[in-house]
């Protein structure tokens, strides 16, 4: 069973002329990315690709890097009661978690110049 890392990510929405949807990359894993539709999606594609990158490199007897970073991906933040509902209901309509969503918003936000 392979172990667990939590090497870092970064995630960055694609252009139409890129495809669309996410991009995810590991800065620590040169050449480790993937895609997705949806930011899970690419998140979830982006685990699969950071285990087979970890797989193939100690396959060949390649250096593993250890992680460069120690987020926990976690920090918590207040707002109005009124941005809360009407995140909430956005999430609602979306079909998706308060977290989720505005993950979504920030990762747009970081993608833009």
């Amino acid at each position: 069973m392979a172990e667990k890392t939590k090497y870092p990510f970064e995630v960055r929405p694609l252009a139409e002329d890129e495809g669309g949807g996410y991009l995810v990359t590991f800065p620590d894993l040169p050449g480790c990315m993937s895609d997705g539709a949806t930011i899970e999606e690419a998140i979830a594609n982006g685990m699969e690709a950071e285990m087979a990158w970890l797989e193939t490199a100690r396959e060949f007897g390649d250096a593993v890097p250890d992680p460069g970073h120690a987020y926990s991906g976690k920090w918590m933040q207040r707002v109005p009661k009124s941005i809360h509902a009407r995140l909430t209901a956005r999430a609602a309509q979306e079909g998706v978690s308060i977290n989720s969503l505005v993950a979504s918003f920030i990762a747009q936000g970081l993608g833009q110049k």
